[in-house]
């Protein structure tokens, strides 16, 4: 890992100035707090591997707050921290939840109001990576933030073992080592999250595994353009009325879910090299839509812009050669 940012570097009087503006740039704005008023030490340590973004932070007893002014700063409602305790003892909150990290421990902060802070030294490595790659294995992060998954668990400490040393090695991974590796770093969390929530005491089981169920036939099925929400509730076999409560469990809508993967799958192949020789057209009737101006209206309200635009500006080529 390179080090961004450390208080050894500076005066004292200026330091934990230095190091709150640092972790504003690099993880999200956030109220610091530090536990004494004179003496706080930090380092701040970074490193990218594929699509996930991790800072090791090792510091003073210090507390953080998330407030919702703060949140609005960063604009990174698309994703979320995985903090994996390395050093010392930590407190979190969030969602009506509180818990404590110990060194092995992982919990998931999302970026709603939050608080996390100790009274003693610690490292944490912070892995923030795609909020879907939780949500569509788990359901709403809601289940699961602030709780505390425990170093006792074996996909627990697979996960600590495995991105400790993902970071040390971060330098000399090639662009495909490294998407193939965060993969797997992220298959790793969601096994050891689910091994947790499967601890907690089941509100619905049934409904969990239903709701699982009906996530992988969208999926499997986004191309089919007559895939609805009493389609797939007769794929799962459940009625509808059922479905659509086990989806709003999870603060999800079922149309509004299914066509948000097809513009995500559909934005993924507009700039995929794979997919350059369909045309909009092709490529939208495949994701699942009946026709390209339904495709070009509903894209251009997600992303701002045509497809067209999306597919130009995202492979680097003039929009007027396009």
């Amino acid at each position: 890992m390179r080090t961004l940012f450390s208080t050894a570097d500076y005066k004292p009087k200026d330091s934990f100035r230095l190091w709150r503006e640092t972790v504003f740039e690099r993880i999200v704005p956030v109220e610091l707090t530090p536990a004494a008023a004179h003496g706080f030490t930090g380092t701040l340590e970074a490193a990218e591997v594929g699509p996930l973004l991790m800072t090791r932070i090792t510091q003073s007893a210090v507390t953080t707050v998330a407030t919702p002014n703060t949140i609005r700063q960063h604009g990174k409602y698309e994703t979320l921290n995985v903090a994996i305790t390395l050093k010392g003892r930590v407190f979190c909150a969030q969602d009506d939840r509180t818990a404590i990290q110990h060194p092995g421990d992982i919990v998931v902060m999302d970026r709603r109001p939050a608080t996390m802070g100790s009274d003693v030294d610690t490292q944490t490595l912070f892995v923030e990576l795609p909020r879907q790659c939780l949500e569509r294995a788990l359901g709403s992060t809601r289940r699961f933030t602030a709780l505390t998954i425990g170093a006792d668990q074996v996909g627990t400490s697979m996960v600590t073992t495995f991105f400790q040393e993902l970071v040390r090695m971060a330098s000399r991974l090639t662009p495909d080592m490294s998407n193939r590796l965060s993969s797997i770093g992220i298959d790793l969390i969601v096994a050891s999250i689910a091994e947790r929530l499967a601890h907690e005491t089941p509100r619905n089981i049934q409904g969990i595994l239903i709701f699982q169920r009906a996530l992988a036939h969208i999926e499997a099925h986004l191309g089919d353009v007559n895939l609805d929400p009493a389609r797939l509730a007769a794929a799962v076999g459940v009625s509808l009325r059922h479905l659509q409560a086990l989806f709003r469990e999870q603060d999800r809508n079922i149309a509004d879910w299914i066509w948000r993967r097809r513009l995500e799958i559909a934005a993924q192949r507009l700039t995929d090299p794979g997919f350059a020789h369909l045309s909009v057209g092709e490529l939208a009737y495949n994701c699942g839509f009946s026709t390209q101006s339904h495709f070009s209206r509903r894209f251009k309200e997600s992303y701002g812009i045509s497809p067209s635009e999306y597919r130009c500006r995202n492979r680097g080529v003039p929009e007027i050669i396009c």
